[in-house]
C-alpha cells in the first residue's frame, strides 16, 4: 500500500526533532525501556496504538511509543536506539504502511508478537469518495490528482477515527495479548470488554449528536476522516486530499468555494500537527470559519482533550457546530 509522505513545517520538525531527541534519551536509558521490565513490554508504532496497548494491558504492560507527542506520525525515521528496543520487546503494535520506517524495522526485528492493526479490520479506498449529487466528473479528476503520484489507489489507513473499527482493531489487539502472555489472559478480557463500552458509548454519541444537521458536507485540510464520516453518513471534502501541505490548485479553490454555497458549509477544518495555511486562506476567500478537527495521531499540550476518547468527544462538538446538528 502507497500512503504518500507528508512533510510537515520547519518549525515541526525542529520541535519534533528536539522533543524526539530529549525524550527519547530520557526514555532509552530509562529502566521502563522496552524489555527491561518484569511486565509484558509492548512497543506502540504511534499514539492510536499506544492507548489500545494502554487501555488493554492496564497494570501487566510497560508500553513504550516510537511517535513521540508533537512528532508527525507519517515522517517517522527511526534511531538506531529505537530498532534495538524495538528488538527487545515481548509485542510490537503497529498500523502497517502508515509509517514505512516502522515497517521496515519491524519486519527486520526478531519480535516474536507482532501485531498489525491494518489486519484486524479492514480498510477502505476513501481517496475518490465524492459526493452523490452529480459530482462524478470532478471525482474523477480529483481522483486522478489525488493518486498521481503512486498511479494506483491507497487504502486509508486512518482507520482508528472509526470508533467501530477501532473498536475491532481492540478485540484483536486484546486476543493477541492473551495468546503472548496467558498468565494474564483474564485482565486483558475484562480490559478489553471496558474499552469496548467505551468506544460503544462513543459510537452512539456520535450517532445521535450527528443525525440531524444542516448540512452533511465538511471540508478538511486533508482527507483524514473517511472512515468516521462514512461511518456517520456525512461526506468529507479535502482540500488538499491525502497531502495536508500541498497547495490546491485556483480551480480546486473555486469548486470549493462553489460547493460551501451548494451544501451549505460554514466550516473549514485543520489539524493540530500540520499547517493550517491552506485552510486559513480558503476559508478567508469563502468567508467561512475555521476550527480544529483533530485526526489523533499523537496527544499534545494542544489537543483538546488528553485521550483518545475525550479528544473525540470534542471532534464530535466541532463536527455539531460546523454541520448546524439540531
Amino acid at each position: 500500500m502507497n500512503v504518500r509522505r507528508r512533510r510537515i513545517s520547519g518549525i515541526a520538525v525542529t520541535a519534533a526533532t528536539a522533543l524526539g531527541l530529549g525524550t527519547l534519551s530520557a526514555c532509552s536509558s530509562d529502566s521502563s525501556a522496552a524489555g527491561n521490565t518484569d511486565k509484558f513490554d509492548v512497543v506502540a508504532s504511534f499514539y492510536p496504538m499506544e492507548y489500545l496497548a494502554e487501555q488493554i494491558g492496564g497494570d501487566h504492560v510497560n508500553v513504550t511509543t516510537l511517535t513521540e507527542p508533537g512528532q508527525e506520525p507519517h515522517d517517522l525515521e527511526l534511531s538506531a536506539k529505537q530498532t534495538a528496543q524495538m528488538g527487545e520487546a515481548d509485542a510490537v503494535l503497529y498500523l502497517k504502511s502508515l509509517q514505512p520506517a516502522v515497517d521496515e524495522a519491524i519486519a527486520q526485528s526478531d519480535v516474536k508478537t507482532k501485531i498489525d492493526a491494518a489486519t484486524l479490520t479492514k480498510l477502505e479506498d476513501h481517496g475518490n469518495v465524492e459526493h452523490d449529487h452529480g459530482g462524478e466528473e470532478h471525482a474523477d479528476e480529483h481522483a486522478e490528482e489525488e493518486h498521481s503520484e503512486g498511479g494506483e489507489h491507497s487504502l486509508d489507513p486512518h482507520v482508528w477515527l472509526d470508533p467501530v473499527k477501532y473498536a475491532e482493531i481492540a478485540e484483536g489487539v486484546a486476543k493477541s495479548f492473551e495468546k503472548a502472555d496467558p498468565d494474564h489472559a483474564d485482565d486483558y478480557r475484562k480490559n478489553a470488554e471496558a474499552l469496548a463500552k467505551k468506544l460503544s458509548g462513543l459510537d452512539t454519541a456520535y450517532k445521535d449528536g450527528l443525525k440531524n444537521t444542516a448540512t452533511k458536507v465538511f471540508f478538511t485540510n486533508h482527507a483524514a476522516f473517511g472512515y468516521l464520516a462514512e461511518r456517520y453518513g456525512l461526506t468529507q471534502e479535502a482540500i488538499n486530499g491525502l497531502d495536508p501541505e500541498s497547495e490546491p490548485s485556483p480551480a480546486r479553490i473555486k469548486e470549493l468555494q462553489e460547493e460551501a454555497k451548494a451544501d451549505g458549509v460554514t466550516t473549514v477544518f485543520y489539524e493540530t500537527l500540520v499547517s493550517d495555511k491552506t485552510a486559513k486562506t480558503l476559508a478567508k476567500d469563502a468567508g467561512l470559519k475555521t476550527d480544529v478537527l483533530d485526526p489523533l495521531e499523537g496527544i499534545t499540550d494542544k489537543s483538546k482533550g488528553d485521550d483518545y476518547v475525550a479528544v473525540m468527544e470534542s471532534n464530535l462538538k466541532a463536527l455539531q457546530a460546523a454541520l448546524g446538528a439540531k
